[in-house]
C-alpha cells in the first residue's frame, strides 16, 4: 500500500468516526458520542471546561441534550494530516440553541482500524 493510500483510508476512518459522532448527537445519545473518545481523551468545551476521559465527557454531553441542545452541523470542515494515523478536523458548527467553532479535533486510526478522537478543543460562540 502507498502512503497516499494510507492516508486515504486513514481519512476515510476518521471521517466515519465524526459521522458517527455526529449521528450519536443528533439522536441524543449521550453514550454514543463518549464512545467516539478514546479512553484517556481531553476534551476543552470553551466555556464549559476541561473534560478528560469517557465518564466526564459523557456526563458533560449528557447535559448539553439534557438542557434541550439538539441537531448539530458542521461547515467549513478542513481535515488536515497529523501524521500516518491521525487526522485533525476544523470547522465551525451550528446546534438548535448554539453555535460555535471546532479548533482541533484530533481523530486516530485504532488497532481495528476505526478511529476516534483522541483530542477535542471546541468552544461555544454564541446562541441561536
Amino acid at each position: 500500500m502507498t502512503q497516499s493510500q494510507s492516508q486515504s483510508q486513514t481519512l476515510l476512518a476518521c471521517k466515519a468516526g465524526i459521522a458517527a459522532w455526529e449521528k450519536a448527537f443528533n439522536n441524543q445519545d449521550a453514550a454514543g458520542c463518549a464512545a467516539q473518545y478514546e479512553e484517556g481523551t481531553v476534551m476543552h468545551a470553551r466555556p464549559f471546561g476541561t473534560f478528560t476521559g469517557r465518564e466526564e465527557i459523557q456526563t458533560f454531553w449528557q447535559g448539553i441534550i439534557d438542557q434541550g441542545f439538539s441537531y448539530v452541523d458542521y461547515t467549513d470542515v478542513e481535515w488536515v494530516a497529523m501524521n500516518d494515523d491521525s487526522y485533525v478536523l476544523t470547522a465551525k458548527w451550528t446546534m438548535n440553541k448554539a453555535f460555535g467553532a471546532v479548533h482541533h479535533e484530533q481523530w486516530r486510526i485504532q488497532a481495528d482500524g476505526s478511529a476516534l478522537l483522541a483530542a477535542d478543543d471546541f468552544e461555544v460562540q454564541g446562541e441561536r
